[in-house]
């Protein structure tokens, strides 16, 4: 089964990478980061203390979460906007950090690649926590100011207060006790930097191939 785990900090490409890799390979696309931001979209709705994690899991646990390429529904509503609100950014780090729920969350991750056969899935933990055994384990990074000046392009602000609201996040998933943010053991560091979309795409796809084609 093909598995290409795509792990990085906020604003190094993974969501735009995985995707065109996941269509030039010709499988499923998942991005975890969207089920933790249907997570605290939910519990904005429905103001729930996020102080208490039993019920947070409780309402992870019954959501109805539909994730496509480009969409994302939270119980039939379309919430692919509301999910990267300043809102829901200001909350999500808090709902990834707790362990209840990436246990809930991690499972239906391995659920969704074993119905689908494989895909390229992207987030924080893949490579180390979710698929360690992948046919492909990536780190996709970024220089800070690069990473800031991309949110700010996709969606406008203003670039310091983005890289400080980025570096805030790092932090919070990088020292997090359940899972951190990390480079996995096996995992290869791409630099996008001063690469185009392309450009990335073209070297996974090459690796994943060599990969297979080594493990044959």
């Amino acid at each position: 089964m093909r598995v290409v785990a795509i792990d990085g900090p906020a604003g190094a490409g993974k969501s735009t990478i995985a995707r065109a890799l996941a269509r030039r390979l010709g499988v499923r696309y998942l991005d975890t980061g969207a089920m933790y931001r249907a997570v605290a979209f939910a519990a904005l709705r429905d103001q729930i203390d996020l102080n208490n994690e039993a019920g947070v899991e409780a309402l992870a646990s019954t959501l109805n979460v539909q994730l496509d390429e480009t969409t994302v529904t939270v119980d039939g509503v379309d919430a692919t906007a509301a999910i990267r609100s300043p809102e829901v950014n200001g909350i999500v780090s808090r709902i990834a950090a707790m362990s209840s729920v990436r246990t809930l969350l991690r499972g239906q991750q391995r659920d969704w690649v074993s119905r689908n056969g494989g895909g390229v899935v992207e987030g924080r933990d893949i490579g180390t926590v979710v698929f360690p055994d992948a046919t492909l384990k990536l780190f996709l990074t970024a220089r800070p100011e690069v990473r800031a000046q991309r949110r700010v392009a996709e969606s406008g602000g203003n670039v310091d207060e983005i890289a400080r609201s980025i570096a805030e996040r790092d932090r919070l998933d990088s020292t997090r006790s359940d899972s951190p943010l990390a480079e996995a053991n096996g995992s290869v560091l791409v630099d996008t930097s001063d690469l185009s979309i392309e450009e990335v795409v073209e070297r996974i796809h090459a690796m994943v191939i060599a990969s297979e084609a080594t493990n044959v």
